[in-house]
């Protein structure tokens, strides 16, 4: 496949994993905790036993991604995995399960309507794994991931990955896991280290043009933007195309089908740009991404380290820019601290800057056709042309003609709301980290205290939105 060694969470948490030892991993999406847990998984199964392994995760698209992996790994022993996630028609992934496969990449609440269903059954299951498992609490899955462990009956192995580790995910293994190993990345390891981090401070009605600014000079290959809201994310990609770029956006509210087309366009680079909440920001594995920006500070450290984790992937160069408006100051300041990074501040790039940005764009543009030899059939004009003119003024003439002057096309945007500076805490549930909805009074009321009955609203809420 293409592996030449493991990585640090690889290389500690196989050969305990192999052992059929529980086992805790923290680690951060992006370092490979796949193939940590999945080469394990799969070593133990056996092609004819029904389904054998479990796979939790919080969003739809990382089922998709882990049960992808998986295949990849598995299919030379014949072993197949299906990702069952809500927002995909029941019917058909009961349709599937006729085939038998080994594996289940599952999100909590989909998994339920199949048990209770009794279309999936966990008599056989040798291995759990909980992955993202500080993201399911957030989502509030917790008492879902509780009773589907409790119906897995007889010994089983169980792995939980999770970047962080609130007092709520360590009471969840001290009750389900069997004195446990441990396997942790060190704390400078949470941001990667070939991720160059910037932050610049931007008035919230400068934002969209400093980001389209940015997206000149730097001309990303492919580049995932972050905003706080679903609106937000609307009115983002609705500007950036009126400016000409290619850009689509996904969020809670978009259907399933959709958002996957738009994952696989980004993929396939028939778009350069994906607006995106955060509920992008886990998961996606998409090679190539050198660009993050978040046109939204996130509303904790750990939302942060799994964005700007979309890119500087696999040995990889990344870059990721942070807006924050003068009164977020402080906030960047928590997120500096947690994830022990320090971002250099950069300025506002000024119109002579996006000017000279566009010019390399179109000079790179001219030497790649010309590396690639595919001027040919342009050489007996280009000569024609140069009787009457000399070469200067007649290439000066085409990096005039072929340069993007920068847009000023007026784009307006809602304005949100700037995040406190208090730091949230780990690990409560009535806390939401991030949304895809602007907060209002109903929210500033929960900050303070929450009913249970409210909370078990609020849980159903979330889980029906996964469904």
């Amino acid at each position: 496949m293409g592996f030449e060694e493991p990585t640090p969470i690889q290389a500690q948490a196989i050969p305990i994993a192999i052992t059929g030892q529980d086992m805790i991993g923290q680690a951060q999406t992006g370092t490979g905790k796949t193939t940590a847990f999945g080469v394990p998984l799969l070593e133990k199964i056996q092609a004819d036993e029904g389904i054998q392994g479990l796979v939790l995760a919080p969003t739809r698209e990382l089922a998709v991604q882990v049960a992808e992996e998986l295949n990849r790994i598995g299919q030379v022993k014949g072993i197949r995995t299906l990702p069952v996630y809500g927002g995909q028609d029941i019917n058909r992934q009961i349709r599937a399960l006729k085939n038998r496969p080994q594996i289940i990449a599952a999100t909590p609440g989909r998994l339920i309507d199949h048990i209770e269903r009794k279309t999936i059954r966990l008599a056989n299951i040798k291995t759990v794994v909980l992955d993202e498992a500080d993201e399911m609490l957030n989502m509030g899955f917790i008492e879902d991931i509780e009773r589907i462990l409790s119906e897995i009956k007889g010994e089983r192995q169980t792995l939980l990955f999770s970047a962080t580790m609130p007092k709520r995910i360590q009471a969840l293994a001290e009750k389900f896991m069997v004195e446990p190993q441990i396997v942790k990345v060190k704390a400078k390891e949470m941001t990667v280290k070939n991720i160059e981090q910037s932050y610049m401070e931007v008035h919230e009605k400068q934002k969209f043009d400093v980001l389209c600014s940015l997206l000149d000079i730097q001309s990303p290959e492919l580049a995932i933007v972050f905003g706080r809201t679903k609106k937000r994310v609307d009115e983002v990609v609705e500007g950036l195309i009126k400016r000409g770029y290619s850009a689509e956006g996904i969020h809670g509210d978009i259907p399933q089908a959709k958002r996957d087309q738009v994952i696989r366009r980004f993929k396939e680079q028939t778009i350069d740009i994906m607006v995106a909440t955060d509920v992008a920001a886990r998961g996606l594995d998409i090679s190539g991404v050198s660009h993050v920006y978040n046109f939204d500070i996130p509303q904790d450290p750990e939302s942060y380290v799994h964005r700007i984790g979309r890119t500087g992937r696999a040995g990889k160069k990344g870059l990721a820019v942070t807006f924050v408006t003068p009164r977020e100051i402080d906030h960047l300041k928590i997120i500096e601290n947690v994830t022990k990074s320090k971002m250099a501040k950069q300025p506002v790039p000024s119109f002579k800057d996006v000017l000279a940005g566009n010019q390399q764009a179109t000079i790179n543009k001219l030497m790649n056709v010309v590396e690639k030899n595919e001027h040919g059939d342009y050489k007996r004009i280009a000569e024609s042309l140069l009787e009457d003119t000399d070469s200067v003024t007649m290439l000066a003439a085409a990096l005039k003609l072929l340069t993007k002057d920068p847009d000023v096309t007026p784009v307006k945007l809602t304005a949100v709301e700037p995040l406190r500076s208090k730091k949230p805490k780990s690990g409560t549930r009535d806390r939401k980290r991030y949304t895809d909805r602007p907060r209002g009074n109903r929210d500033r009321g929960r900050d303070r205290r929450e009913s249970g009955r409210d909370r078990d609203r609020r849980r159903n809420r979330n889980r029906n939105n996964e469904l």
